[in-house]
Formats: structure tokens, sequence, C-alpha cells
């Protein structure tokens, strides 16, 4: 027998089993008024009325339903509610402008766009067929409690569930297919190898549109398990949430890290951190320094385990854990086993082909880019997925990632396209040429850094060449840092020589991307 894949299945089984219990636990504070504390039965019953709601407007099976809000229940609801009726959700990053968002939602084609209050004036010229601003107002015309769903009669495991903007290598996102059969592969592994039971307690520190909340939304969903909703990322607060909602797992970038550190660090309070001994974290984006990582053991008390992938791998590659054969180690010694990407999960493939880079194949891996066939078959052309990274695999089978061969950096867990920066910045008449890479950053991991020609008889300072990107790109792809050279570093046919010019700043480091 085969029963196709739908990630409604993990929603299904937590109103079954757990349907008494409290599943979501809503921001308080938001502009939307907060849905409280949901018990599972409820959770299903908005996902059904949402379902109705996309109905009653028209919404067809295929149709594509873009969000762009911080974490919230209804964020998580939506992440059900149209994907496990035959629908496309498109989870956007909140962190972008309008005109990066309103190019997704319309490459995307998306028929209903649903908006968080905050970020409705700042995208009011952003529109779709439908377009709601979230809250009481959108509650009455999306959540049809009155009638029930059109249930999915011809439900494909290999249906796409939801597009997922990824900046990649190009000044324009691209969206990545994942299907059913990806995310829910996906959850299913991601749960299983990070120990996922009816017990946890999950708090969101990372944004729902990563990659569906790296797949947990649907992983801690089936076992039954908490959502603590957090809408933004505050260390204090973390430690705060944890203490009062018996937290024991959360995930986030490196950044996140930091900023519990610090927090904890902080306290007028010297008494047992939240958490100790009961909370584990796991760490993805780029890979923290080894301190970081034995500070996480020994001054928090909560167990690291770090995980690598992208995007088009739903994101699961690797998992790094701690290992029984590591029990006798001291924490430094089990910080630097863990510093690794670690070995492929189950049911993952990745070698490194003649160039370093590292390729990856199995179930998780994405369907295509949504209406781009040449990006595809440039990122499959084989059978495997060519993740653009650069790496190596150890006796172990450990993957470690040594250089990112894609121009891509990853700051506080968010993809930079270096070409967009590079273009921007570009686009001020002072600049003749740009060159955009990413250099260590101890709260970030990396930052961005350009490195600029001015035309001849033009001048400018850093200040305004800063503030020209600001004013046209999400502040986290902006430049912290800007120096002026009379030329760029080029190969014999022309190439800007990318590595010549991060090699100072990585010169202490054993990789050459955080």
């Amino acid at each position: 027998m085969k029963v196709p894949f739908n990630i409604l299945d993990f929603l299904d089984r937590a109103e079954h089993v757990y349907g008494d219990r409290i599943g979501v636990v809503d921001e308080p504070d938001q502009p939307a008024d907060s849905l409280g504390a949901l018990t599972w039965r409820r959770v299903a019953a908005h996902t059904r009325a949402m379902a109705a709601g996309l109905d009653a407007l028209g919404i067809g099976r295929g149709e594509r339903v873009a969000i762009v809000a911080p974490n919230s229940a209804r964020l998580f609801i939506a992440l059900f509610a149209v994907s496990g009726y035959g629908r496309v959700v498109v989870p956007i990053n909140f962190r972008l402008n309008a005109e990066e968002v309103g190019y997704i939602v319309e490459q995307s084609g998306a028929s209903v766009l649903l908006v968080d209050p905050e970020l409705d004036e700042a995208l009011a010229d952003v529109t779709a067929p439908h377009r709601f601003v979230l809250g009481r107002a959108s509650d009455d015309v999306l959540f049809r409690f009155d009638r029930q769903p059109r249930p999915w009669a011809a439900a494909r495991e290999d249906a796409i569930a939801s597009i997922n903007y990824t900046s990649g290598t190009t000044a324009r996102p691209k969206g990545v297919e994942l299907t059913h059969r990806n995310l829910y592969v996906n959850a299913l592994t991601f749960g299983w190898q990070a120990g996922v039971d009816d017990r946890d307690v999950y708090l969101w520190a990372v944004p729902m549109f990563h990659c569906n909340g790296w797949g947990l939304v649907y992983a801690i969903t089936g076992m039954g398990g908490r959502h603590v909703i957090l809408r933004k990322v505050d260390g204090p607060e973390i430690l705060r949430r944890i203490d009062a909602q018996g937290v024991t797992f959360m995930g986030g970038a490196p950044a996140v890290i930091n900023t519990v550190l610090a927090a904890a660090a902080d306290s007028p309070v010297r008494r047992e951190v939240p958490g100790a001994g009961r909370m584990r974290i796991v760490v993805g984006g780029a890979p923290p320094p080894t301190a970081t990582i034995e500070r996480v053991e020994t001054e928090l008390g909560w167990e690291f385990m770090q995980i690598y992938g992208l995007t088009e791998t739903s994101p699961l590659m690797t998992l790094n854990r701690r290992r029984a054969e590591w029990d006798g180690c001291t924490p430094a010694e089990r910080a630097r086993l863990l510093g690794h990407a670690g070995p492929p999960v189950v049911g993952m493939r990745v070698r490194i082909d003649a160039k370093g880079e590292v390729l990856a194949r199995g179930n998780a891996v994405f369907n295509g880019y949504w209406q781009q066939p040449a990006e595809t078959a440039t990122a499959i052309p084989d059978g495997w997925f060519h993740t653009g990274d650069g790496g190596h695999v150890d006796e172990r089978g450990y993957l470690s990632i040594s250089d990112r061969k894609k121009d891509v950096i990853i700051t506080g867990g968010e993809n930079v396209s270096s070409i967009e920066v590079e273009d921007c910045l570009c686009r001020h008449p002072a600049v003749a040429e740009a060159a955009v890479i990413g250099v260590p950053d101890e709260k970030w991991g990396e930052t961005v850094k350009a490195i600029v020609v001015i035309r001849p008889g033009q001048s400018v300072d850093v200040a305004e060449l800063i503030a020209h990107c600001r004013s046209r790109l999400a502040h986290y792809k902006c430049p912290t840092s800007i120096e002026f050279e009379p030329a760029l570093a080029r190969t014999a046919t022309g190439k800007v020589q990318k590595f010549k010019l991060r090699a100072p700043y990585w010169a202490d480091r054993d990789r050459l991307v955080s």
C-alpha cells in the first residue's frame, strides 16, 4: 500500500492523540490580537477553518498564498492550512523591503497576500488579487468556522507544498519548490535524530519563513510537543520564556546563541541559567566558533547540536550531536568535535566532487526552482544537487564546510547575495566597481564588507555609500564596512578573485566561511 505523504498528517496526529493539550502559545506582544494558548484541537479547527476560508475566496488547488510576517500562531496555522489542502504556501522573509517582497509576490503568482500589521504601511504598494492585513478583520474572512473545507481528493506527495525563496547567487531570489514528500521526510528525520518527543516545549527563535521553520513546525507537532511563539529575538526574553514555559528545545543562528550567552552573563542575579540540564539548542545558518560551542555547555548547561543544509534540501543534510563516545571528553574537546557540520542524516547521501564542492542526494532534495528550468538543470545536472559550498569529509564520514563556492554571505543566519549588493553599490554615480565579501564577525558569524573602486573625478565617503544601500536594500544585506581600492584583483578572463579579497580577513581561520 502506498498512501501519499501530506504534511497535514502531523497535525492530524496531534489533534487525535493530544487534542486537549496546549499545542501553541502565541506571542502575547504583537500588533494583531494574540490567539493566546491553543489546544491541538483548536489549532486543527483553525486550520480547517482557514482552508474553508480559502475555498470561499475561490482559491483553487495549486494556487499560491504568500505571507509576510514574523513568527505568530497565524503564520503557524497557515503553513498547515494552505499546503495541507492542496495549495502552495509562500512564506516571505519579513526583513525584505517592498521592492524585494513585491518581486517574490509577482514571480510566485500569489493569489493571496497576508501581511503583518507592522509591515502594512511599508508594503502598501505590494498587492495581490486578495490582500489581507493579519488580525481580527482578516480572521473574520479567512477563518470560516461555519463550513468544512473541501477535501483534497487528488492529493499527491509530489505536489508542491511550499515555495521558499532563497538569495542564491543571483541578484533576484529563486523560488525553491518543496514537495509534501520533501517536507515530510525532512520532518521525520529531523524529529527522530534530534530526539523530539511529546514532552518537548519548543521556543521559536528560528523564523518560520526559513524553510518552514527548518521543518520543526511539522516534527514537533507530529509528536504532540508544545510550540512557544517568539516574535523577536531578545536574549533576556528568551531566558524568561524558557523559565516560564518550561522550554526544552530551541533553534537559531549563531547570533541567537550570542545574545543568550550575553544575557546570561549580564544577569544581575547569579543563579542557575534557565533550562540548565534540560535544554538543547540546534544551530544552523553558519557554524559558530568552537569557543562559543564550549560556552553553551559550560555557561548555560545546554546541549549543543549543529545542522548543515540549504533551503534546497528542506533543509537538513547533516546533524552533529554529542555521541556516547564523547562522554569522557572535556568540554573543549567536545566543542571541537561539534564544530563540524557532522555526518549526513538518515537517507541523505553526501559526497565531494573533484572540484571540492559538496553534493547531496536524497528524498528531501527540492523539486526545482519555480519557473526557472535552466537554473534547476544547473543545480541538479547529474542526479546530485550541487550546493555551491566547498568542503571535505573526514575518515569518520563527518562533513566540514571550508569555503562557499557561491557568492553568498550568511550573516546572522540570513543569506545575502553579494551580486545583489554589488549591483546596488554600482548604481551610485561615484562607483565604478564593487566587490562584496563576507568577513568574520563575532556576533553575526559573518558581516558584509565591500571593496569599492571610485570613478575618476568622483568622490564619496563610506557613510554615504552605506546610506545609499540602506535606502534600497533590507538592512541586513548592507555593508557594515567599505574599503576603497584603485582596482580589483581579477583573473586573466576578467573575473574578480574574491578568494584573494577574503584571504586577509580569514588568514587565522581554518575555513573561509564563518
